[in-house]
């Protein structure tokens, strides 16, 4: 099982939950947090608003389809998004930050822009615009515990999102299928942090923890799971390595509701470089160096990587761009 983690403890004993945060991402790159202070009741109604849109018809879901959208926002439909260039067997809404489109720019300043909203179900945009502010909070509180225990001051992130961070909310659907297949393939998160919301008793996820070798991570009550992104690589040489995942489609006659929040800084932020002390500099990797997913220190040529191998369609359709693999998130 990963490591659970209690955020309510670190009040009264910072150095212990630090160490806990530091070791977690040092070794799985994933982990359980509790005593977050988001109340079940809060993370029970986002569940409640992204199964009602589900439910919906398809025209409904079509008003928003993320054709439209040059932002990459809005909604996919079933085997709309790629990973490794294999069809995910998943339907979703991409929600950003709520900001005007730039004119007459090219590359990743395209993934500024309005969101398309649902008309149904109804206080969808409300939710899900309180719940990006709540969770990003969440995120940022654990990045400065992250920084202090890597021996930085706590708040050398914050200038990486201080102007306008990309955050990205998926809210997403897997389908059962009679085949088990691909739900979405195996990736790494191209931010910062990541925090999944996902519904109980729900199965699928799983979490690389050698070349490999697979282990599944349940939904714990009441709990996100939380799992470190390549930027985060990026900062520490490798000490903090992020961690393929993957998900595998439910069984016939069952789903899988999940509401992931993709915690990333500025488009235009470039990663500080963290310099470890040196008993952890010992520890330290080094940036994984893979040809067919080069990680790049400035967040936005990292989302603009990611967001046009997933959404090739896209890609071509608004901005002429082939891309030349696909790799997604979530």
């Amino acid at each position: 099982m990963l490591p659970v983690l209690d955020l309510g403890l670190a009040d009264d004993d910072p150095r212990s939950f630090e160490l806990s945060l530091r070791e977690a991402a040092h070794g799985s790159g994933f982990f359980y947090l509790v005593g977050h202070g988001i109340e079940n009741s809060r993370m029970h109604e986002v569940l409640r608003l992204a199964r009602e849109f589900f439910a919906v018809s398809d025209d409904v879901k079509d008003e928003i389809s993320q054709l439209k959208s040059p932002h990459f926002r809005g909604y996919s439909r079933v085997g709309g998004e790629l990973t490794n260039g294999r069809v995910d067997w998943r339907e979703q809404i991409d929600i950003g930050p709520e900001r005007p489109a730039i004119e007459g720019v090219a590359g990743y300043w395209n993934l500024q822009g309005p969101n398309l909203w649902p008309s149904q179900p109804a206080g969808f945009r409300e939710t899900f615009e309180q719940w990006e502010r709540t969770v990003s909070g969440l995120g940022l509180r654990l990045l400065r515990h992250w920084a202090h225990s890597l021996g930085a001051p706590e708040n050398v992130f914050d200038d990486a999102f201080a102007t306008a961070p990309a955050t990205l909310v998926k809210v997403v659907r897997y389908p059962g299928t009679p085949d088990h297949s691909q739900g979405v393939g195996a990736h790494k998160d191209s931010g910062v942090l990541t925090l999944l919301l996902v519904e109980p008793d729900s199965t699928g996820l799983q979490v690389e923890t050698t070349p490999d070798t697979w282990i599944d991570v349940p939904p714990l009550d009441g709990a996100f799971i939380v799992n470190i992104g390549e930027l985060l690589e990026v900062a520490t040489g490798g000490y903090l390595r992020a961690t393929r995942h993957r998900v595998v489609a439910p069984g016939p006659g069952t789903d899988r509701v999940s509401v992931p929040h993709f915690l990333s800084p500025d488009l235009d932020a470039v990663v500080p470089v963290i310099e470890l002390p040196p008993e952890l500099a010992l520890q330290s990797r080094g940036v994984e160096n893979d040809p067919d997913n080069p990680i790049y220190r400035t967040y936005g040529e990292n989302a603009w990587k990611s967001r046009t191998r997933a959404h090739p369609d896209v890609a071509q359709l608004h901005h002429g761009v082939v891309p030349a693999g696909q790799q997604s998130t979530y």
